[in-house]
């Protein structure tokens, strides 16, 4: 259930309506946009639809949610969400472009990597410390010091920092290092984890299951902001089919369809989503085009050596002319480098 409030609804008014769902042991979102406040009712369905708050001082309407999710739906929240990170928006009018390898391999490397990526007009590094692989015997991560190596980037060249957390065991950790925490492909229905990144407070970046729905996507966010962390970034990676020239199909229908039902920021990780390096720049500007918040690309100093995912990485030259490129279009689009 959805309850809207009258656009001068006072302060009293909104904690009187709270404390009335509250006492029946219902639990409270509150949606505070520039001209209403909006309040999420989530709980049992049956306590709900009895409820008589309409006739509750300020209340201009009450409206059911259809959707199983309701927190990241548009009739909790109409006006489109902007995640703060750390003074770094995502959403909005601006473009941000989160880049770098897709495992730390070393210092030397990582270090390297942000320098290009900061030079190229990035805002975030990106970097797995903790890798899921496919098979046990690839590379699975440096771990903690590969944390300490992103927390060194981060102080040498003021990028925010997103990286990946596996378990529920290793999110306060990756907490303690990360700007924003991602929730990879392997683990988007891991509700487990998604109930203890949700609590943990972080922004969170969740990326599309490799076989998942949109409706699936959707809930997976649902599961983030019940727990009260509503810093939820969609990522769209790229999903399974019975193509396979290239690595995953990437989906840029899904963009428009998740901004059309969700006010959550969506961004595009065309790496993922092709597995070929060549490709990465055609689709990074498609994605622009269909009004994408941002792209995380992967940049490795010398792909041919990489621990992990060479293929489908660029190198800095080839990632400042992604720059360039993605930039003119964002233009185009009314939109800004942030």
């Amino acid at each position: 259930m959805i309850i809207v409030m009258q656009p001068h609804a006072s302060e009293a008014e909104i904690n009187r309506v709270v404390e009335k769902i509250t006492g029946l042991g219902l639990k409270v979102h509150l949606s505070e946009g520039r001209y209403r406040t909006i309040i999420g009712v989530i709980g049992d369905k049956k306590i709900i639809n009895g409820l008589p708050v309409e006739v509750l001082p300020g209340v201009e309407k009450v409206v059911s949610v259809t959707e199983s999710y309701k927190l990241v739906g548009r009739e909790f929240k109409h006006e489109d969400s902007v995640i703060d990170v750390g003074g770094v928006p995502v959403g909005g009018d601006g473009l941000v472009v989160m880049a770098g390898p897709c495992a730390v391999e070393s210092r030397e490397q990582l270090l390297e990597s942000a320098e290009a990526v900061k030079a190229g007009g990035a805002q975030f590094l990106r970097g797995g410390a903790y890798k899921p692989r496919t098979s046990p015997y690839s590379f699975q991560g440096l771990e903690e010091k590969g944390l300490e190596m992103l927390a060194e980037a981060r102080e040498k060249t003021g990028l925010k920092i997103v990286t990946e957390v596996v378990d529920i065991q290793s999110v306060p950790v990756v907490c303690a290092y990360a700007d924003v925490v991602q929730v990879g492909a392997r683990n988007m229905q891991n509700f487990q984890l998604l109930k203890a990144v949700g609590k943990a407070g972080k922004p969170v970046l969740l990326k599309r299951g490799i076989a998942a729905t949109i409706n699936e996507w959707l809930n997976a966010a649902e599961y983030v902001m019940n727990e009260g962390n509503y810093s939820v970034i969609m990522c769209e990676r790229g999903i399974r089919t019975f193509e396979n020239f290239t690595r995953n199909t990437l989906d840029l229908s899904a963009v428009a369809a998740v901004k059309s039902v969700s006010h959550l920021p969506v961004i595009v990780d065309p790496s993922h989503g092709t597995g070929v390096w060549k490709l990465v720049r055609p689709m990074s500007r498609a994605a622009v085009a269909a009004g994408a918040d941002g792209l995380m690309i992967e940049v490795h100093p010398n792909p041919a050596e990489a621990l992990s995912d060479g293929k489908q990485s660029l190198t800095p030259e080839n990632f400042a002319g992604l720059m360039r490129e993605v930039a003119g279009i964002a233009n185009l689009m009314g939109r800004r480098m942030a």
